[in-house]
């Protein structure tokens, strides 16, 4: 039976000066060296606490089952610590074992790890120092956000994750259905019979909470969604997830510019944020990533460092700039024109990639850019028809290292134009009417934008795969965990 004393979280003891104190932190065994100084975390912070155990009064075979993963409750002296490293440690006087792990077995030893096997291991990787750190900001970086939009007055709207509407337009989705996979109900077609099935119609997994929002708004005037959303596009990159989360604002009465305003505000604020809370996590991802830097060849080692990066977003004003006049500075560019680009900038009306954007942000600029007016072909029937009746109210913000991190627009508020819109890009009309009906009762002029939650948290941790900043990712071909 283990002594009753209150646990204390680790993170709270590194910083008290309260020594002289009985304490009982809990956490699990990073390591256990000389049979003398076990090293434990809770995942309260990035530091082990130092735990000192006088083998002569502990049990033999107890201390042999102290190994690196196992789950221990200690219970001591809180006292200043002789060795270096750390302020406070605790002189063991009780240790009991929640769970002991086989030193054999266990696949998280004290060295290196690829991300590649963590991956593998999805269950155990948050107990390593890096996804912990990634985890901690990944919950600040969620609780700025939340904090930003409630402090300036929005309301959080839950928006479905089963609809029966594509907002893209794109058509990778996942299907919900409970019809029988071999022999569906079919109709006089022959097709299968949506009508049997569980909703009465053909629904999936969303790809984004924007239309519901935008009911929202036009009775709110300033909500937000932030929830998982759903892409079935067969991409095995560092860029993509089947599954992640969305912030998507929208604002009644807000035009493009005021549009562009508060995703700059917002973008700022949330990197802010998570500079304040998580700095210890910060700087240990900094210097993950530049011993990771030291790797590479000279040429695509990166100018400045994580904690610059971030400060680089913070201490800027953003560029801002027409879809058009980007194209301009893009195709008269040193690596257009040397044929550097992978996707050579040749007409106007092509959709930017990842490298043009990365240059218009890390070479031209060198700050932060927002795009705006782009071609009304490349983007979404739902933006705002612009007068040259070529391009749309579109905006994207742009980052260095990653480019697009932000996509949003102006809506398109007139009921006839839109109605127009929908027909051309071939969405079937009825089963948006509700959201047209929007348009016919008191419509007004409104905006909104997305971020992916996933690609802010990548940026701000500096990792190289977006398959490392959610606990367990979704892909083509994996859903393990």
């Amino acid at each position: 039976m283990e002594p009753i004393t209150k646990r204390s979280k680790i993170k709270d003891l590194l910083t008290t000066e309260k020594t002289g104190t009985r304490v009982n932190i809990k956490g699990w065994v990073r390591t256990f060296r000389s049979n003398r100084f076990i090293a434990l975390n809770d995942g309260s912070c990035l530091q082990n606490m130092q735990a000192v155990v006088d083998f002569e009064k502990m049990d033999e075979s107890l201390l042999r089952r102290i190994t690196t993963g196992a789950c221990l409750s200690i219970t001591g002296m809180l006292a200043e610590s002789l060795g270096k490293g750390q302020d406070v440690e605790i002189i063991a006087e009780s240790i009991h074992i929640y769970g002991d792990s086989d030193p054999e077995k266990y696949p998280l030893q004290p060295k290196k790890h690829s991300f590649e096997f963590l991956r593998e291991i999805a269950h155990l990787r948050p107990r390593t120092n890096t996804f912990g750190a990634v985890l901690r900001i990944r919950h600040a970086v969620a609780y700025g956000i939340h904090k930003f939009f409630n402090d300036k007055g929005f309301y959080y709207l839950h928006s479905p994750i089963i609809t029966g509407s594509d907002a893209e337009g794109a058509g990778e989705m996942f299907r919900v259905t409970m019809l029988d996979p071999v022999h569906p109900p079919v109709d006089e077609k022959g097709q299968t019979d949506f009508s049997k099935d569980f909703f009465g119609k053909e629904t999936n997994l969303t790809v984004s909470g924007q239309l519901e929002a935008e009911l929202g708004a036009l009775a709110l005037s300033d909500v937000y969604t932030f929830g998982p959303t759903f892409r079935a596009e067969n991409s095995n990159t560092a860029r993509h997830l089947a599954e992640f989360w969305m912030i998507e604002p929208e604002m009644a009465f807000y035009d493009l510019n005021d549009n562009m305003d508060l995703a700059e505000e917002f973008v700022k604020y949330i990197i802010s944020y998570t500079i304040e809370n998580c700095m210890d996590d910060l700087m240990f991802l900094t210097k993950r990533a530049e011993d990771e830097e030291k790797s590479k060849p000279q040429h695509q080692r990166s100018e400045m460092n994580l904690i610059d990066r971030l400060g680089f977003i913070t201490a800027n004003p953003f560029e801002r700039l027409t879809y058009t006049e980007a194209i301009n500075i893009l195709k008269n560019s040193k690596p257009n024109k040397k044929r550097k680009f992978q996707f050579p900038v040749d007409e106007w009306g092509i959709d930017l990639q990842s490298e043009h954007e990365r240059f218009l942000v890390e070479k031209h600029f060198k700050k932060p850019v927002i795009l705006y007016d782009y071609p009304k072909s490349i983007k979404a029937f739902y933006m705002r028809l612009n007068d040259d009746d070529k391009t749309v109210a579109a905006m994207d913000v742009l980052f260095p290292g990653i480019g697009e991190i932000i996509g949003g627009s102006q809506r398109e508020e007139r009921y006839d134009v839109l109605k127009r819109r929908i027909q051309e890009v071939g969405i079937e009309e009825k089963g948006l009417w509700w959201y047209l009906d929007t348009r016919r009762f008191g419509t007004a002029p409104h905006s909104g934008f997305g971020l992916g939650f996933e690609r802010m948290v990548q940026f701000i941790t500096g990792m190289g795969n977006i398959r490392d900043v959610i606990p367990f990712p979704r892909t083509p071909g994996n859903a393990e965990f």
